[in-house]
């Protein structure tokens, strides 16, 4: 098999693997890696977390080290990206659902270090538990490391193209917002029709995500290919909120398979 590439793009660290299940490998071997050492220097792990499919070979890969014994969730915290709103918990389509069955269920992790936005809470109160959940993730020190996948549209968790400029989209915290039309059709493959895709979510904040230790953004897949070109060859602009990724490139790697890294050149 043909080894990994790595890239300088933009002052950016891509590590361009043949496939997509070396790329989750890759990730995984990461997010172990980061839990042992968070673990050994201050007793616990902080991991924010995302969904969607790509994710799903790298949580793969965690729970078989639970198994084999090589990983332990004993000391882990997570937080995860977003989840739709409003939505039950218990709904399939929920992100507490595919969280469950992705990966709380299969490792060691305590119920109460599992932390996903809540789709129940009433309208008037959304905002608030957004701001709440800053809170609890300040409180834990913050993220050891932050999983992210890539909308289409650049989005990094539901945090949506906007004209806002880049410092103050840098800033903002966990909020409700409503989906663009391409995360929306792109749902349409879970929901199986445009109209029953719910059309509004609660997200972290991308202060979150560009305060955590290590991100790491992961793409496969030749549909991926024109936006993770854009975010890393185009303007930083929170246009492409991914793009933003840049402004704190020291911490970030990207790890795309081999038609994800097709327009880097």
């Amino acid at each position: 098999m043909p080894a990994e590439r790595p890239l300088r793009v933009a002052d950016a660290t891509v590590i361009v693997h043949p496939d997509a299940d070396a790329a989750s490998r890759d990730a995984a071997d990461r997010i172990a890696r980061v839990v042992a050492e968070a673990v050994a220097a201050r007793g616990k792990a902080v991991l924010g977390l995302a969904t969607g499919a790509t994710p799903e070979k790298v949580y793969d890969r965690l729970a078989a080290r639970v198994a084999d014994g090589s990983l332990s969730f004993r000391d882990v915290t997570t937080y995860n990206l977003d989840e739709y709103y409003p939505i039950q918990p218990l709904d399939p389509l929920s992100y507490r659902s595919y969280m469950h069955r992705h990966l709380f269920s299969r490792v060691d992790l305590a119920p109460n270090r599992a932390h996903v936005l809540d789709g129940t809470v009433p309208e008037h109160a959304a905002a608030a538990h957004a701001a709440e959940f800053d809170r609890w993730i300040d409180a834990d020190g913050g993220l050891d490391l932050q999983l992210l996948g890539i909308g289409r549209n650049g989005h990094i968790g539901f945090n949506e193209p906007s004209d806002l400029p880049v410092a103050e989209f840098a800033a903002r915290g966990t909020l409700p917002i409503d989906l663009h039309p391409i995360t929306k059709a792109d749902a349409v493959r879970e929901f199986g029709s445009l109209e029953a895709v719910i059309p509004r979510a609660l997200t972290m904040g991308v202060r979150q995500i560009l305060a955590a230790r290590t991100i790491l953004m992961l793409a496969t897949g030749p549909k991926k290919a024109p936006i993770v070109a854009r975010a890393l060859k185009g303007p930083v602009t929170a246009s492409v909120p991914a793009s933003v990724l840049r402004t704190v490139a020291d911490r970030v790697v990207w790890i795309l398979d081999e038609p994800a890294a097709a327009e880097l050149g």
